[in-house]
């Protein structure tokens, strides 16, 4: 498939332990931050003890699980299942998983975006609002977002249909909010530019095409953004993957961390440390969780030694490449 003109060619993302570590102890000395870790801790863990207490019990029904017979059948052959309590055993955590990735986006927003100043916006149908997910108002700029899941998650009629949205709608969003100049994110909640199937930089090429009037002041050539005036309003558009994201949405290059810090404080209870002789499957996973790179005196109240394998392991859904140093 040719490459189309303009497309960025995106370079690795890449972490650094040592880097995480700092951001991790300059989050737990400063008491705002520290707040608003231990804020979204609380939430975090409410909504997904209540999200949880909804999935698929024993007595669930078959017929809403919408399994593959084909699938059920290998996976009988490769594990040698002799009976279907055997396989039931896998149904029932597929389906959990299945059910947590459509609603853990919207866990995640309710739960971020306010403790960094945003609002949450509900997603009216045929309305202004349909693709709006936040919104937050900084001096003269309306900043506005519309939040995917995972980097793969947009395809060209959805990239189109974004495009027709911040076409059709800016004016109705400026003046609803009495301003002049929009800054509209199209973000993507985990990942790396690099994993992206660039269908959201599609949503810029399709703005490009479809802009009649204005002006286009920034093209999007090589580069994850563009910005047109029209009809007196200024209105830049970007794509924000994983990180980038996260440290927008907080104004701060610690932003992350401290989202990452909060969601393994909800979920994962501090124990021991991976014992060093167990057997990975996943063959780089110890590399990934290896805490070679933290100091034995390294010490801070809002993660434990053994929960900062967890903060690794997390971190690597956000970077191409995770390094010790």
């Amino acid at each position: 498939m040719p490459r189309h003109e303009g497309l960025p060619r995106a370079t690795p993302t890449i972490l650094r332990k040592r880097q995480l570590l700092n951001d991790l102890a300059a989050i737990d000395s400063d008491r705002e931050a520290t707040q608003r870790v231990l804020k979204m801790e609380v939430d975090f863990r409410t909504r997904i003890r209540a999200h949880v207490d909804s999935l698929p019990t024993e007595d669930a029904i078959f017929s809403k699980f919408n399994t593959n017979p084909f699938v059920l059948m290998f996976r009988s052959m490769k594990k040698d299942y002799r009976h279907i309590g055997d396989i039931e055993d896998d149904i029932l955590p597929a389906k959990v998983f299945s059910s947590m990735e459509t609603s853990a986006g919207r866990m995640v927003e309710a739960v971020v975006l306010p403790v960094f100043g945003w609002e949450t916006v509900p997603s009216e149908m045929h309305t202004a609002n349909s693709a709006l997910d936040g919104r937050a108002k900084k001096g003269d700029t309306l900043c506005l977002a519309t939040l995917k899941s995972g980097p793969r998650c947009l395809n060209d009629e959805m990239s189109e249909n974004l495009a027709d949205a911040v076409l059709a709608n800016y004016v109705e969003w400026a003046a609803h909010a009495g301003v002049h100049k929009i800054d509209f994110t199209y973000g993507v909640l985990y990942g790396t530019p690099k994993q992206s199937n660039k269908k959201d930089w599609h949503i810029l090429r399709n703005i490009e095409q479809k802009l009649q009037g204005g002006r286009l002041v920034v093209a999007p050539r090589g580069v994850w953004g563009l910005e047109f005036e029209k009809d007196g309003i200024n209105v830049a558009v970007t794509i924000r993957i994983g990180i980038d994201l996260w440290n927008y949405f907080g104004g701060s290059t610690r932003a992350f961390v401290e989202m990452a810090s909060a969601v393994i404080r909800a979920c994962i209870t501090p124990s021991d440390t991976q014992p060093t002789d167990h057997r990975f499957t996943i063959a780089d996973l110890p590399q990934i969780i290896s805490l070679k790179s933290v100091p034995q005196e390294f010490n801070v109240s809002l993660l434990q030694r053994s929960q900062l394998e967890w903060l690794f392991f997390f971190a690597r859904h956000f970077c191409d490449e995770l390094f010790e140093a």
